[in-house]
Order: structure tokens, then sequence, then C-alpha cells
């Protein structure tokens, strides 16, 4: 990651192109990230792009005391908070003036059925910061001390908390499904 931290200094002193070397590290990490937290990919291609723009405009104030991607992660991650609670704060708004459903698109369809439908309604009960949280470890596979620098929060405290999430995901999965987690082939036993 030496290389990394040699092209950011390249851009703060102000060779913007250099930053497409960023753009093309950092691209996909941040979409799988933002995919699994946002649970859309129109979504999460939007918000790779506004993620990276709020990058480069900040790049100036990244100071190398953490590594440039749990800098990013950070954006990214309070970049997705901010707009699920935008996005449950409209669909609140909507039920109020328009109490009918809509219905799903295609794309929609297709991730529903993608996913376990009790493990989406396990992350659904979670909270923003739980989800966060179990996204980082579990799909995007970063360590306790990683996490720690992203969430700005101690590698032990991460920990703790996510045992509690694994509980809570399990309880709610082993009464939706009754899924027995002592089952080898069981994929979510697995992922969790």
């Amino acid at each position: 990651m030496k290389q990394v931290e040699a092209v950011i200094e390249q851009v703060q002193k102000g060779d913007r192109e250099q930053y497409a070397c960023i753009v093309e590290i950092f691209q996909q990490p941040i979409y799988r990230y933002c995919c699994r937290l946002l649970g859309n990919r129109q979504d999460a291609e939007d918000a790779v792009q506004d993620i990276l723009v709020k990058a480069y405009q900040s790049i100036r104030g990244y100071k190398p005391e953490v590594s440039f991607s749990a800098w990013l992660y950070r954006i990214a991650g309070n970049h997705c908070l901010n707009l699920l609670r935008r996005r449950r704060l409209q669909g609140h708004i909507l039920r109020i003036f328009r109490p009918e459903t809509v219905a799903a698109s295609a794309e929609q369809q297709m991730e529903a059925r993608l996913f376990s439908p009790a493990l989406e309604l396990a992350l659904m009960q979670l909270s923003l910061e739980e989800r966060n949280i179990l996204v980082l470890r579990v799909f995007e596979e970063l360590t306790f001390q990683e996490m720690g620098h992203i969430l700005n929060s101690s590698p032990n405290a991460l920990h703790k908390r996510m045992e509690r999430i694994k509980r809570k995901v399990r309880e709610f999965m082993q009464i939706e499904e009754g899924i027995s987690w002592n089952e080898p082939e069981s994929i979510a036993g697995t992922k969790i």
C-alpha cells in the first residue's frame, strides 16, 4: 500500500490525473461495500461516484495516520448510512400520502431472489450501524483493527458488538426458517 500512499501524495500536490489510479484500485471494493449496505446496484453505482468525488475534494485533508482505505471506507459508510436514513424517511412520507403498495422493478425482484428472504429479514432487523459492522466484517472481510479505524471504535468493542449481531441474526433466522446452525451445508451459517 506504499504505492497508494505515493499516488495520494502526488494528488495532494496537485497532480489530479493520478487520482484515476486511486479510482481504479478502490472503485470495485467500494461498490461491493455500498451494494451490500444499500441493497441496490443502481444506488450503489451512484453512491460510489459521489463517494469518489467527496474523497477527491477532501484528499488534501487526508493524513496517513490511518490507511487510505480506512479513510475512504469511513466516507463510504457515512454516505451510505445517510442515504439509508433519507430512504427510510422518504418511505415513511410516501406511505402517509400513498399507502398502496408499489410494484417492484424486475431488477429488485431478481435481487430479492438472490438472497435468502429470512436473511434479508434478519438484516432488516439490525440498526444501520449494526448492518454496517456486519457488512464490513462478513462481506468485506476486514479485520476488527481495520474496522476500528473506519468506525472510530476499539477492535475489542467491535468484536463484542459483532458477537451480539451474529446472535441476533441467528436467533431471527432460526425462528423464521427453523435453520439449524449446526448443519454444515447451511449457507447462512457459514456467512454469519
